[in-house]
C-alpha cells in the first residue's frame, strides 16, 4: 500500500472525521473508497449517507436475519419481534386465587363441602 500526503483544510478535515464515525468507518477508509472509485471511472464517487439512513439499513438487515433464522428453526416461539416468548410464570397471586379461594378462606377442605 502506497500512502499518500495531501492537504486539506483542518475543519474540512474534523467534519469528516465525524461524519466517518457516524457511519461506522474511518476516513482513511472513505478517502480509500473515493479514490478507487475515482480510479475505476465511477462517476458517482461518494454516496451520502447520513447516520439515520444507515441505521435504517442496519435495522433492516438484523430483521432480515431474524427472519432467515426464525425460518430456519420454527419451534421457536415468536412474538413478531424476533425474540422468544417470555415463559409465562405462576405467582404467588395466581396460587392464592387458583380454585375456590373463598372457600379456603373460611377454612374449608374438599371433605367439608360434600
Amino acid at each position: 500500500m502506497t500512502n499518500l500526503t495531501i492537504s486539506l483544510d483542518e475543519n474540512i478535515v474534523r467534519q469528516a472525521r465525524v461524519r466517518a464515525i457516524q457511519q461506522g468507518t474511518s476516513l482513511s477508509a472513505k478517502i480509500r473508497e473515493f479514490v478507487a472509485a475515482f480510479a475505476a471511472g465511477k462517476t458517482q464517487t461518494v454516496a451520502v449517507v447520513d447516520p439515520t439512513t444507515h441505521l435504517m439499513r442496519v435495522m433492516a438487515e438484523v430483521r432480515e436475519e431474524i427472519a432467515r433464522n426464525t425460518a430456519q428453526n420454527p419451534s421457536a416461539q415468536s412474538t413478531g419481534t424476533g425474540l422468544r416468548a417470555p415463559v409465562a410464570r405462576r405467582t404467588l397471586r395466581d396460587d392464592m386465587y387458583d380454585g375456590d379461594f373463598r372457600a379456603r378462606a373460611r377454612g374449608a377442605t374438599d371433605e367439608d363441602k360434600a
